[in-house]
């Protein structure tokens, strides 16, 4: 019985190799690979013994093109911004959950500020170190969309909070009377879900859009993570809805938050200019700088990455890759450093001198790279390469 059951399960086997051939063989026939014909090849057999494809299909991250043979370097600042983006922002996050004086809308608005600058930089950076440091550019199918998904959902939430700090600095300024009745943070966390269900429902149809699409034999995306536009070009058919989608979507994502930003500063500094006191006057624009300069920094390098991937064809590539980069690790290394300086609870409890503790360790390597003729010379002939 036993060696019947062993003849039987070799035959299975054999049958199930040349039916997966068969597909594999037909497919690059064609040229195209759709993301879900691997779940085409399944047949009864297949299913009545629970087998699925032993090599699901994958992108290639190619890292920085054009600069491969320096990812080595590029990890250096790489990852430094990174742990001080982690290291400033997890701070942030200790200090105002320790202290009970600091549990107000402003400081509950800081702690989803940092909470979506972890998550973002986080969603990219580790896997974009192991290009650099262990070639390790493999990603498979679902979990580029995954990473796509994410990314985008975190960093519409991003401009969704930047948007709420931005009428909580209204009211404070034009209203704040009745401050303390209209900006609670029970009111706070509901607009903050709010601003995370809109940004999933937003951001959802890019991945559906994506998985019908066919994709060329070619899977080999220059970039350092599965940026969606970039999937999109490896991709043998009609694009069309997916970039007009994207467009449409980041347009509406940027614009519509900078026109509601730009309304609640408008109506903040006409607010400021009907106050005859001069130190009135300069303590109402201090309330406003932290989340000023957080706000430029951040679109600022957004709408300039944005408008170069899409419209920049004579920009090289690398360039579009770095300026990418920069969005997702400058802003959070930024942003605790910020509010540590011009926030006065926070400078109290001297977060910056604890941010600030991780920058010396962090950037000698590069001070001394830079300042020993010998390591000097070798960088420079790497990037000169």
């Amino acid at each position: 019985m036993t060696l019947c059951i062993k003849i039987q399960r070799e035959l299975w086997t054999q049958e199930l190799d040349t039916l997966v051939q068969q597909q594999l063989h037909t497919a690059k026939e064609r040229g195209t690979l759709s993301i879900s014909e691997p779940d085409r090849c399944h047949d009864p057999l297949m299913e009545a013994l629970n087998l699925t494809p032993s090599d699901p299909p994958t992108f290639i991250l190619n890292g920085i093109p054009g600069l491969e043979y320096a990812h080595i370097w590029i990890s250096i600042p790489f990852s430094m911004f990174y742990i001080t983006s982690l290291f400033g922002n997890v701070m942030v996050l200790f200090v105002v959950g320790k202290e009970q004086t600091l549990h107000k809308p402003m400081f509950f608005l800081l702690c989803m500020l940092a909470l979506t600058d972890i998550s973002t930089s986080t969603c990219v950076a580790p896997k974009a170190l192991c290009i650099f440091w262990f070639r390790s550019k493999d990603i498979t199918v679902d979990g580029c969309i995954t990473q796509m998904f994410f990314f985008y959902v975190l960093g519409a939430t991003h401009s969704a909070v930047l948007v709420i700090m931005a009428f909580d600095r209204y009211v404070a300024i034009c209203h704040p009377l009745r401050y303390a009745a209209i900006i609670t943070n029970a009111r706070i966390a509901k607009l903050g879900l709010v601003g995370f269900i809109g940004a999933v429902l937003l951001v959802l149809p890019q991945p559906l859009l994506l998985r019908r699409l066919p994709f060329c034999t070619n899977r080999i995306i220059p970039h350092t993570y599965c940026e969606h536009i970039a999937v999109v070009k490896m991709s043998c058919g009609d694009t069309t809805v997916n970039r007009m989608y994207s467009l449409v979507m980041s347009l509406g994502v940027i614009g519509l938050d900078l026109i509601l930003i730009g309304l609640s500063y408008g109506l903040i500094i006409r607010a400021v200019l009907r106050i005859s006191s001069k130190k009135a006057n300069r303590k109402a624009f201090n309330t406003c700088i932290p989340h000023i300069c957080v706000m430029v920094m951040t679109c600022t390098i957004s709408v300039f990455s944005m408008l170069t991937h899409r419209f920049g064809q004579g920009i090289a590539a690398h360039v579009h890759i770095l300026l990418a980069n920069l969005y997702l690790l400058v802003p959070p290394m930024f942003n605790p450093i910020i509010y540590g300086v011009k926030t006065k609870e926070l400078r109290d409890k001297n977060v910056l001198g604890n941010v600030s503790m991780l920058i010396p360790p962090l950037m000698n390597p590069v001070v001394y790279s830079m300042e020993t003729k010998h390591i000097r010379a070798k960088i420079m002939r790497v990037f000169i390469k």
